[in-house]
């Protein structure tokens, strides 16, 4: 499939559903060769199987994020499959709240885990076939960008009541884009970030429209949020609508473009003008 990422090895973590779908269809929509990672291992072969009715090309690595070892699988398959990786979505997450006197050790430290040390195990992981391939790149007097795009939230840039835990891990988030753009520079690699705002997924459906909860790494996590809260939201929100997944996927996919090359560190607010 031609497109402006022809030829490009797309990493995508949390791409079963959702934003991260979006994001898996769109980069394949492009050109990209995407390792499709979710924890439904069911989700990830019908992704895979919508790449390629599409023409595209795609692998599977389903599993946790936060697992020991998974940061070698994922950019195993890359590097087994098509020996080499040119971009990294660390999109997988999800968000379990409550206000700081009733949040527990385990509430904290998951969403850590999840959205903070997962995308750093999987940076890390990939620093040596990244350092490996740009000697042998620079030997060869050739120039090779690789993106890499975090995803955050105005949660990280703004704080939200009743999300220390989460809030907490996307600001890491940015620090750890921040710090590995000037770290990375050097190999041709810009690594930015996203934050989201208010994106309409099934952790921001409505209460009681859809199934109320969902287990995830062996815990059961409440879906959906009241409508009066998304209604307060949606007031605060310039253009006056929370936005769609294909939205979302296309603020990472801007970063993605040759245009982007120049930009690096920086932290896009994907929020339809709040945040």
């Amino acid at each position: 499939m031609m497109g402006t990422l022809s030829q490009k090895v797309a990493i995508v973590t949390g791409a079963g559903r959702g934003i991260g779908r979006a994001i898996a269809l769109k980069l394949a929509s492009e050109g990209a060769r995407v390792v499709v990672n979710d924890l439904d291992a069911e989700l990830v072969d019908n992704v895979i199987a919508e790449i390629a009715a599409a023409g595209g090309e795609a692998v599977a690595c389903a599993g946790s994020v936060v697992e020991g070892g998974f940061a070698e699988r994922i950019v195993g398959k890359a590097m087994t499959r098509w020996g080499d990786w040119h971009i990294i979505v660390n999109n997988a997450g999800y968000t379990w709240d409550n206000v700081i006197h009733k949040m527990s050790d385990e509430q904290f430290d998951a969403m850590l885990d999840v959205h903070l040390k997962a995308p750093f195990r999987i940076l890390r992981a990939a620093a040596e076939p990244l350092r490996a391939n740009a000697r042998a790149e620079a030997a060869e007097n050739r120039r090779v960008v690789r993106k890499v795009i975090n995803i955050s939230s105005i949660a990280g840039t703004m704080g939200n009541a009743g999300q220390s835990n989460y809030a907490s891990a996307k600001s890491g988030v940015i620090g750890l884009t921040k710090t590995l753009a000037q770290e990375w520079g050097r190999y041709g690699v810009t690594v930015n970030c996203v934050a989201f705002g208010l994106i309409h997924t099934r952790l921001t459906q409505p209460l009681g429209t859809s199934q109320s909860s969902v287990s995830i790494d062996g815990r059961e996590v409440a879906l959906g949020i009241p409508e009066t809260t998304l209604a307060a939201a949606r007031a605060v929100i310039p253009l006056g609508r929370g936005g769609t997944p294909e939205e979302a996927a296309g603020s990472v996919y801007l970063f993605c473009l040759p245009e982007s090359d120049y930009i690096t560190g920086q932290v896009l607010v994907c929020g339809g003008g709040f945040g």
